[in-house]
């Protein structure tokens, strides 16, 4: 039976790519592994779109999972960003090592704090009861929550 091996890539439209790339890089410590103009297919008719992309990675690997960051090219941003719990992807988190030094970044470039680290059981993460991990949220420049968590 063929079966899901990880996630590939996660793809974030942004409306400001600098902006973003200061959030995603100089605050959570991702790096720019490849930064280019796209002309894409019209997907279910309509015109080709162009647009900025920005494929983000925290480690190098065929396998490894990264976040592609897309600025449209051929027309302004439009969309709103989800409310957290609403139906569809309401946000995203990553495992970090030090979350109290990536909130600290955080405040320092005014990236507005949703939740400040907090305990929580493992059991929230799918696992047996009786583990902690800590979690802030935050949000990017273009309203997305992100959530950082740490094993205790």
């Amino acid at each position: 039976m063929n079966s899901i091996d990880a996630i590939s890539h996660i793809a974030v439209g942004v409306t400001d790519m600098d902006r973003s790339l200061a959030f995603y890089c100089d605050v959570l410590g991702l790096h720019v592994s490849l930064d280019t103009e796209e002309e894409l297919p019209a997907f279910g008719g309509g015109d080709s779109q162009k647009r900025r992309a920005c494929y983000l990675r925290w480690r190098e690997g065929a396998h490894e999972t990264f976040i592609v960051l897309d600025q449209q090219l051929s027309r302004a941003p439009f969309g709103e960003c989800p409310t957290l719990f609403q139906v569809g992807t309401h946000h995203w988190g990553f495992w970090v090592e030090n979350i109290d030094g990536i909130v600290e970044r955080a405040e320092a470039a005014g990236v507005p704090i949703i939740a400040r680290p907090g305990d929580a059981d493992t059991l929230l993460y799918g696992e047996p009861s009786g583990g902690t991990c800590r979690s802030a949220f935050l949000r990017d420049p273009d309203g997305n929550v992100v959530q950082l968590d740490q094993r205790g």
